[in-house]
């Protein structure tokens, strides 16, 4: 496994689960961190499981994630949390940043995933 992949992972985890429990618990938060760090967040975390449960099926330690695939995920991700998902659920709202974020994370974990570090 690619260490530095790992800690990528391992960071985004700790840090997402953390804001997201001081959200909670309504400990105030600069708004650039409640609004935009988790978004940013979220890819990473999701291609990470996804590609060790492929690895783990497919049985080959190599495996990665092409590009397209990536991609999509982020894709899907901008589609349903932000144009969808806002109509229907108050919780949810548009932001043309977090569209940004979920992209710019994808792009940073198909370079990481890629290097041989």
């Amino acid at each position: 496994m690619k260490k530095i992949l790992f800690y990528y992972f391992l960071i985004s985890l700790l840090t997402g689960t953390t804001i997201y429990f001081l959200q909670y618990f309504s400990v105030p938060l600069p708004k650039f961190i409640s609004f935009y760090v988790n978004d940013f967040l979220i890819i990473p975390i999701v291609l990470f499981i996804c590609l060790q449960i492929l690895k783990w099926s497919k049985n080959d330690k190599s495996y990665t994630l092409s590009f397209p695939i990536i991609l999509y995920v982020c894709f899907m991700y901008s589609l349903l949390f932000e144009f969808i998902f806002p109509k229907y659920l108050a919780r949810y709202t548009t932001d043309i940043i977090d569209f940004l974020l979920y992209f710019a994370s994808g792009f940073i974990f198909y370079y990481l995933q890629k290097n041989k570090y």
